[in-house]
C-alpha cells in the first residue's frame, strides 16, 4: 500500500467517526431500560434507540433526568400535554374529560388475577394541585402503574429536560422492532 491510499483510508476513517458522532450528538441516542416501570412494554435490560429533537406528542415514550434521583434517567409514557387534565376512574384514562384508549395495557390488564385495577383512580388535582397541565410541562406514567415512579409521585416533568422519543428496540434481538 503506498501513502496516498494510507491517507486516504485515514481521511475516510476520520469522516466516518465525526458522522457516527455527530448522529449519536444530534440525532439518537441508544438507552438502556432499567427497571420494571415500562413492562411489558420495555422490558429490563432492552436495548432501544431514542431520537433527539422530535416533537414529543401524547402516548410516545420519552427519555429524562430523574428528578429524584441525579445522574439517573427515567423512561416513561407522555400522559398529559400543556393544558390538559387527566382522570383516571375504574381503570380508565380521561383526558379533557373525555375517555381515552390505551391499547398498550390491554393485554397488560388481561393478565392481571388480582381484581385490582392496573391503574388507581386519580385526577390532576390530587396529584400536582392542579386542574389542568402548566404550560412547558408534561404528566407522564409508567406502563407498570403499580409500581412505577412517574408524575404521580416525582411530579410534572418540564418540556425542555425530555432528552428523546424511544422510537425502536434493538436488543434483545427475538423483540427487535418499534415501540407501539
Amino acid at each position: 500500500m503506498n501513502i496516498k491510499e494510507i491517507v486516504k483510508s485515514i481521511l475516510y476513517f476520520l469522516l466516518l467517526t465525526a458522522v457516527l458522532i455527530g448522529l449519536r450528538q444530534f440525532v439518537f441516542t441508544p438507552v438502556v431500560v432499567k427497571g420494571d416501570s415500562m413492562a411489558p412494554t420495555l422490558i429490563d435490560g432492552e436495548r432501544v434507540i431514542a431520537l433527539k429533537n422530535t416533537k414529543i406528542q401524547r402516548f410516545d415514550i420519552v427519555t429524562f433526568p430523574a428528578p429524584d434521583d441525579p445522574g439517573k434517567n427515567y423512561i416513561k409514557r407522555v400522559i398529559g400535554l400543556p393544558g390538559d387534565t387527566i382522570e383516571y376512574k375504574n381503570d380508565t384514562l380521561y383526558i379533557n374529560g373525555e375517555q381515552s384508549e390505551e391499547p398498550y395495557l390491554t393485554e397488560f390488564k388481561k393478565d392481571l388475577t388480582d381484581n385490582q385495577p392496573l391503574t388507581y383512580d386519580f385526577n390532576l388535582k390530587e396529584v400536582i394541585g392542579s386542574e389542568k397541565v402548566p404550560t412547558g410541562e408534561l404528566f407522564v406514567l409508567g406502563d407498570n402503574r403499580r409500581i412505577s415512579k412517574d408524575s404521580r409521585i416525582i411530579g410534572l416533568i418540564k418540556e425542555k429536560d425530555i432528552m428523546a422519543d424511544v422510537k425502536f428496540v434493538f436488543w434483545p434481538f427475538e423483540r427487535f422492532g418499534t415501540i407501539d
